[in-house]
């Protein structure tokens, strides 16, 4: 394939359905790291100093990447505002997104204040609770609504993703209320798999099982000797 025939800027990389899940995670890194360079003037790297800025081998990186085609440059490497571009079409951001934040608790309110998500085109766009107590009240000028009208706002504000902060008592019934609203993709809070059709992808954040995951780490270095077989520091042990 040569270089005029590469994916422009906005398209997508890859309609691979095999891709590993393991490279979809790395995607997002890669994007992160590269962003914080080009910001910093620089224009390209090579797959080694990308690799070494992560932890990652070069050949993993130019495995992860081959599945979109040749990206690199002979004796360039990779030309970073090209490569930002095709790995925001790959991951969507290059778009906005409007979301759903169901669950106005602790959690759903730091949530809420979180600016990253709108610097990622995330747009918390609706809030939604079950509380009678809380139905109505006010976040930044934002109301919250009860979570029967989440079919009509998924409607009428083009609601496409759903953040999840609830009990895990709730997750399933509102996940279920998600998925007949028709939104198709939900980031779950809740420690507890959901019960969702196939076409309805999830990525859970279990903080639990991180910080559980993060002692194991810390727990073999205060006690020396113990004969057991784990990830390096630095990896995420697999769910």
């Amino acid at each position: 394939m040569s270089s005029k025939d590469r994916p422009k800027s906005g398209q997508p990389l890859s309609n691979d359905p095999a891709m590993p899940k393991a490279t979809i995670g790395r995607l997002s890194l890669y994007l992160r790291h590269i962003e914080q360079l080009l910001a910093q003037g620089q224009e390209t790297i090579s797959s080694n100093r990308l690799g070494d800025a992560l932890d990652i081998s070069d050949a993993q990186v130019r495995k992860d990447l081959g599945h979109f085609g040749p990206m690199g440059y002979p004796g360039v490497g990779y030309r970073i505002p090209e490569l930002r571009d095709r790995l925001r079409a790959a991951l969507g951001t290059n778009r906005t997104w409007n979301v759903a934040l169901i669950g106005m608790g602790n959690l759903g309110r730091a949530l809420f204040g979180y600016g990253g998500f709108l610097h990622r085109g995330f747009v918390v766009t609706a809030l939604f609770d079950n509380d009678a107590r809380v139905v109505g009240t006010e976040h930044a000028g934002m109301k919250v609504h009860a979570i029967d009208d989440l079919n009509r706002l998924t409607r009428d504000l083009g609601l496409q993703l759903a953040i999840l902060a609830v009990p895990i008592a709730a997750a399933d019934d509102v996940a279920k209320k998600v998925e007949e609203a028709g939104i198709s993709g939900i980031l779950n809070f809740a420690p507890v798999r959901l019960n969702v059709k196939k076409d309805v992808s999830v990525v859970s954040v279990d903080l639990g099982l991180q910080l559980e995951q993060l002692a194991f780490l810390v727990n073999r270095k205060i006690i020396p000797g113990e004969d057991v077989k784990s990830v390096d520091e630095g990896e995420t042990l697999p769910l």
